[in-house]
């Protein structure tokens, strides 16, 4: 029959067999998939909250005070047995990074320290870790560390220079035979900390000598004491695995005084008044040429430096790159 005009068709709208079926296992499989992103996303929250809560470590390691380092010749690339230290050293690194490392989540930066600062068997650190290496950057010893960081570590540091009990002590160079920053005599420790400390780094943790060790004490949340100077240029080991037990022990302290807030930093005020004496009175003429430089007699000079930074990148310049 047909249809008129104004006659409506009655549709049936029924799905086919099958049809409804095929909806709902849609609708239920979306409904799981939903479920399971937010039991994803709920699992993940802690990891992303705790990568962005990791520490950040600074780590700056010298040679003269690593554990095992008993002579002059050990220290120096054309000495006996240097290739000895390399290895101890990368070793008392790795140690440190290891017991860091088991405290929490953290992120850490090496800066070589030593002589050309290219010592550190790279290779073979905490594939984790960042390292700095080369001798010509203007921050030296402290290369890298800012405001970022929540904490620095010194490794295999040595006596300031004319301390009577240090082993290889020195401060920067041979030519250095004094240096004080605002009336407190430091070594390259104290010079270091006082670099953090302007940038509310605190010291947690110093190891070397026993010299070094004691000096470390009035800037540094906890120390360790790799070996004893017999003489100047000698000293009484310790062996390395002992070192190794003292320095986990010591990152322990360290931390726990970190997390209690009492690892402060270390600061010596601002403007920062230098004194720097040196061993020839050439060196001071040569350093007249710097604008804002005083010379108080034969062998020493002062300037004011408006802050720590200034005061670092200036005392770097004075003994690393200005020769007589």
């Amino acid at each position: 029959m047909s249809l008129g005009a104004g006659t409506a068709r009655s549709v049936d709208r029924t799905p086919p067999p099958g049809k409804a079926v095929v909806s709902g296992r849609i609708a239920l499989v979306g409904g799981v998939a939903l479920t399971l992103l937010l039991v994803a996303t709920a699992a993940l929250t802690p990891l992303v909250a705790a990568a962005q809560d990791s520490l950040r470590v600074f780590i700056s390691v010298d040679m003269e005070g690593i554990g095992g380092v008993g002579s002059p010749s050990m220290t120096s690339t054309s000495g006996k047995d240097y290739a000895t230290a390399r290895r101890l050293m990368t070793d008392e690194v790795n140690v440190v990074i290891a017991a860091l490392r088991a405290h929490g989540p953290v992120s850490i930066l090496v800066n070589d320290s030593h002589g050309d600062h290219q010592n550190v068997l790279h290779t073979e650190l905490d594939p984790a870790v960042s390292y700095i290496q080369g001798s010509i950057k203007p921050l030296g010893m402290v290369q890298g560390l800012d405001d970022t960081f929540d904490a620095a570590v010194f490794i295999g540091y040595h006596a300031k220079a004319g301390d009577p009990d240090g082993f290889l002590a020195h401060t920067g160079s041979g030519s250095v035979k004094g240096l004080w920053l605002n009336g407190h005599e430091v070594g390259e420790g104290g010079m270091n900390a006082a670099f953090a400390g302007m940038h509310g780094v605190p010291v947690i943790l110093v190891s070397g000598d026993s010299a070094a060790a004691a000096e470390a004490a009035a800037y540094a949340a906890a120390t360790v004491t790799t070996k004893t100077a017999e003489t100047p240029s000698s000293a009484r080991m310790v062996h390395p695995r002992e070192v190794h037990r003292r320095l986990q022990a010591g990152v322990r302290d360290a931390l726990e005084r970190l997390d209690r807030g009492d690892a402060r930093p270390w600061s010596v005020g601002a403007p920062v008044e230098i004194r720097m004496r040196f061993q020839s009175p050439t060196h001071v003429d040569i350093l007249q040429s710097i604008p804002g430089m005083s010379k108080v007699d034969g062998y020493t000079v002062s300037y004011t430096a408006a802050d720590a930074d200034e005061a670092y990148r200036l005392i770097r310049l004075m003994y690393r790159f200005v020769q007589q």
